[in-house]
């Protein structure tokens, strides 16, 4: 079986885009070839290799590399791993299929534990990653995940946080948002095999009005995603729902994989 190609994108190049590339490849190397780069690359975190090295990775080959290195190549994933990243490359050019997945920067993070944190997010993310991507992978073990589980809290007001969750609808948008980074109503309409798109469009508004979600619009679609300010409990509470019960949306992200005349987001690549 000829191996997938997985390009993970972040600013620094220099933290996340490297654990999520030794894990991967520690994972399922039999399965993908695994890169990364930045967009505006600096020298690899000396924490970072640290996390990666205690997680049992390789560290070996981890070098930081800008964007422009990969020029031309295709990749069947691209997949962006902080905000500014997404914003500054929303559609590479030549990805078979783009995710934004949007993690705190370790560096700025609080705690002790700080990048086992964030490589420990990273994890959990490829977990649901592989679960959809290649449903044969074996999960990481849960004695692993205990090992380098770290608890951050924020404020929120958890009544309306957790109130915007008790629809099918809005939870499911949530969890398909969540696994893609950004889709727009047309898309879940289909993910969701809904066709009133007022319907679709009104939990929306709650989730946008509640904070959960914001938006963006682009010629005559709005584009939606997990709000980047939410606080990192509520993000987890997503994650966590979305990695643990991928069986509600399966049929949702298969349909939308065979969408046609999916809106061509338009390309911020530098």
């Amino acid at each position: 079986m000829k191996k997938k190609t997985v390009l993970f994108l972040c600013t620094g190049n220099s933290a996340r885009s490297q654990m999520a590339e030794a894990l991967l490849r520690s994972r399922a190397a039999d399965l993908f070839d695994v890169f990364s780069a930045g967009t505006q690359p600096e020298d690899i975190d000396q924490r970072a290799i640290d996390a990666i090295a205690r997680f049992g990775a390789d560290t070996r080959g981890l070098v930081s590399k800008k964007l422009q290195t990969f020029a031309g190549k295709t990749f069947d994933y691209v997949i962006t791993l902080c905000d500014k990243a997404n914003n500054e490359c929303r559609s590479y050019p030549g990805a078979g299929k783009q995710l934004a997945w949007d993690f705190p920067d370790p560096k700025n993070r609080a705690g002790e534990q700080a990048f086992l944190t964030t490589l420990n997010d990273i994890n959990n993310r490829l977990t649901m990653f592989l679960s959809v991507e290649q449903p044969t992978t074996e999960p990481m073990s849960l004695e692993t995940q205990s090992a380098l589980n770290a608890a951050e809290f924020s404020s929120i007001d958890p009544l309306a946080f957790y109130k915007c969750l008790t629809d099918d609808i809005r939870l499911k948008s949530l969890m398909l948002t969540h696994y893609h980074g950004e889709l727009c109503v047309c898309e879940l309409m289909a993910a969701l095999n809904e066709d009133s798109q007022p319907k679709v469009s009104r939990n929306l508004a709650l989730l946008k009005k509640a904070a959960i979600i914001s938006d963006r619009k682009n010629g005559q679609w709005v584009f939606y995603r997990i709000n980047p300010n939410l606080p990192l409990w509520a993000k987890s509470v997503i994650a966590q729902t979305t990695e643990n019960n991928l069986g509600l949306i399966m049929s949702s992200l298969q349909r939308l994989d065979i969408m046609q005349n999916r809106p061509n987001k338009v390309s911020f690549c530098r």
